[in-house]
């Protein structure tokens, strides 16, 4: 990790742990979709600085509004914490969608990791506000079962967790045919989330029926964002086409 990098992520860390919706807006009084950006962090951090601002930056070129979110972390992160800051999300940006110049028709969820968890979770169970028109899952946490990431689940679920709050929180086991259409992509070499969470959940979703895209990258790892100048870049690009393809629909 470069210096710079080092130094972001300590900033990350070291913010307060509560709920903080960070907004990049294009300032140009018309009207555009927005994406919500939900980084990784193991739900013991929220990386924004490699899942998170990037993510928002490049969405902005191409003519998208962007949030980040930090939701809460560490000993905050109990389920349902995490969601409940998603819930709070969406309310607040729809609440100001006319300040922001917001388009709220044909938005979309990115989560990356643990993040990925965070909005997959949330869809399966009604929270009370709309859902996403587009999940897009940067090598997710899916299963909390025996394939899990375990950090990610010690902070989710706590040291012991409830086998009935992992069944629970085990996204591949209750995919519906009205989740959202889908893009997820893993690396093959990924040692941090096993890439069988990507694989159940690519799974469960053509069995159920659910528009998706999956795509796996040979020899690519975890935590490698943007992916610039590896064979795993394309991806971005994919994600922005597949959710454009379902805003067609």
């Amino acid at each position: 990790m470069s210096f710079k990098r080092t130094l972001q992520y300590i900033k990350d860390c070291c913010r307060p742990n509560k709920y903080e919706l960070r907004p990049y807006l294009i300032d140009d009084g018309k009207d555009h979709p927005f994406a919500i950006i939900c980084p990784g962090g193991a739900y013991g951090a929220v990386c924004s600085f490699i899942e998170g601002e990037p993510f928002a930056k490049e969405l902005n070129k191409r003519g998208y509004n962007a949030f980040v979110l930090f939701y809460r972390v560490k000993k905050e992160a109990h389920y349902p914490k995490p969601q409940e800051d998603l819930q709070r999300a969406i309310k607040e940006v729809f609440a100001h969608s006319k300040e922001w110049h917001l388009s709220t028709d044909n938005f979309s969820l990115w989560g990356s990791s643990a993040g990925g968890h965070l909005i997959a979770s949330y869809c399966m169970e009604d929270w009370g506000t709309p859902l996403p028109n587009t999940l897009v899952l940067i090598y997710p946490v899916i299963t909390l079962g025996k394939n899990t990431h375990k950090v990610s689940c010690k902070y989710h679920l706590g040291k012991k967790p409830n086998p009935a709050m992992v069944e629970k929180l085990s996204i591949e086991k209750h995919i519906t045919p009205d989740f959202p259409p889908t893009y997820v992509w893993c690396g093959t070499k990924d040692k941090s989330v096993n890439p069988i969470n990507s694989v159940l959940l690519e799974t469960a979703l053509k069995e159920k029926g659910v528009v998706h895209k999956f795509e796996q990258f040979e020899g690519i790892g975890h935590g490698v964002g943007l992916a610039q100048g590896t064979i795993a870049e394309s991806w971005f690009d994919n994600a922005v086409t597949f959710w454009e393809e379902q805003t067609k629909k």
